[in-house]
This record gives C-alpha cells, structure tokens and sequence, in this order.
C-alpha cells in the first residue's frame, strides 16, 4: 500500500478539474509575483503531485524550464493541464524519485518549491537530507520555498490529537485515519487510513508533525536568509504558511552529504 493509493482519495487541492485547487492555483502566482524571485530561470517542484505549485512558479518567474519530481508518476503526466492553464509552454522534465536524494536525481535550478503541506511524510532526519540536496543543487542566488502548517499547534493545541479522526469526504465515500503507534527514533506518529463505508484499509503511514521554527532552524544551516510569510494574513486564503528559505550555503550542504545517517534502519 503505497502514497499513490492515499492520495487517489486525499487530492482535490491539486486536482486541476476542481474549482478550489483552480483559485489555489491563481493564489500562488499572485504570492510568488509579490516576491523577489530569480526570472527566466530554471523551477524545480519538489514532490510535485500534478505540477500546480510548479506551474505557477514558472508562470510568474517566466522560467524557461519546470522540472517535476514525484513518487507518483500517474500525477507527474497531469501537469500538462496546468501549464494549458496558465498559457504557458516551459521546457518541461518529468523525474520519478525520492527528493530525500534530489542532488542525485537533477542538475543545478534557481528556484525550488515543496508545497501542499507534504513536510508530515519526513522527519526529521529526512529533512536534512532534503534542504541538504536542494541547497546543493540550487545556483548561488537560488530560493527554495516550502508550504506548510504549524502542526504542533494546529493539532496538538488547538484540536488535540485524536485516535480516530475524519480525513475527508467525497462524493461516494469518507477517508478516516487511526492511531496506530509511535516511532521514538524518528518522532513520527502511524495511522492507518480506512475508506468508508466498507471500512477498506488504503495503508499505513508514518507522519511527523512539524512545527515551522524547525523547519527554519535546519533551513538556515544551508541558506543564508530565512523568511516566514503568514500567506492567509496577506490575503492568500487557499494557502498555508511559506517560509523561504534564500542563498544556498552548498559547501556546507555537500559535506553533510557525504557524512550524514541516521540512527534506525531504513
């Protein structure tokens, strides 16, 4: 049971026949038109689902090539319909992979995007791996920017973490996850999705919940200017929070790369 079978039920927020992911869509290009960004360059989208954060980058940098880079390969064949949208027509490259290795899977960009809340699928040890490879890879006035939410206090505060819990619901069915167990080694919780009714398993998954000062912190170990943008106060309703993260340290990224493991077998 793979991500693939998650997010066949979890994806009307890149879905690009759903009029919420649409304005989502129109959302990020006006955010990343408000911000100093390298033009004419190369966009890098980090598990990029069906491109839409990928599109709108290229959209409002006026990027000459998009790269995509996904597990899923059934969604990396869709971005094609956002780049239709958004009358643009980039040199376009589709990679099969796990970002946990990006500086092993693609060549040197200016810009470098993770959004859709997807830092729960790391931890963090993961983490360092990845702003380790996207430092490494991005030229010297590169940006790498990441969505995300604050989930120490979304869920452990202000909703409190539940054992059972509705994910989402759709036409035919409703998408629910349970508690399954906790991982100290990586600090992350399992939880098994169900699809109701039926009460049919989709799979397990182990999510660490982040909050964004950490993320910051190990951020500016390989970039030199880190930045939190509250997208929502700023208008951006269907976004959540982007930090962004300006001038990759790539010596320091390498050598972390070379002598970096972790204290559990993967």
């Amino acid at each position: 049971m793979s991500l693939e079978e998650l997010y066949r039920y979890a994806r009307d927020y890149m879905e690009p026949k759903n009029e919420g992911a649409r304005k989502r869509f129109e959302q990020m290009i006006g955010l990343f038109m408000t911000l100093e960004l390298p033009g004419n360059g190369k966009v890098l989208d980090l598990c990029a689902g069906t491109g839409i954060a990928g599109a709108a980058l290229t959209k409002a940098t006026d990027a000459k090539l998009l790269t995509l880079v996904d597990a899923r390969e059934d969604d990396l064949k869709r971005s094609e319909e956002w780049l239709e949208m958004a009358g643009i027509e980039p040199e376009i490259r589709l990679v099969q992979g796990d970002i946990r290795g990006i500086n092993k899977l693609v060549g040197e960009h200016d810009l470098a995007v993770l959004f859709g809340n997807t830092m729960i699928h790391f931890d963090p040890f993961d983490a360092v791996r990845i702003f380790a490879g996207v430092a490494s890879t991005l030229s010297d006035g590169g940006v790498f920017m990441i969505e995300d939410t604050d989930r120490v206090y979304r869920i452990l505060y202000l909703i409190g973490y539940k054992e059972f819990l509705v994910e989402s619901k759709g036409e035919d069915h409703t998408l629910a996850s349970v508690h399954e167990g906790y991982n100290v080694f990586r600090g992350t919780f399992k939880r098994s999705y169900y699809l109701l009714p039926g009460f049919r398993k989709v799979g397990e998954f182990d999510f660490y919940h982040w909050n964004l000062s950490s993320q910051l912190a190990i951020g500016r170990i390989f970039f030199r200017e880190v930045q939190l943008i509250r997208a929502e106060k700023e208008g951006f309703s269907r976004l959540s929070d982007v930090l962004i993260f300006r001038g990759p340290r790539r010596e320091i990224a390498r050598h972390v790369l070379e002598d970096f493991s972790v204290p559990y077998k993967e």
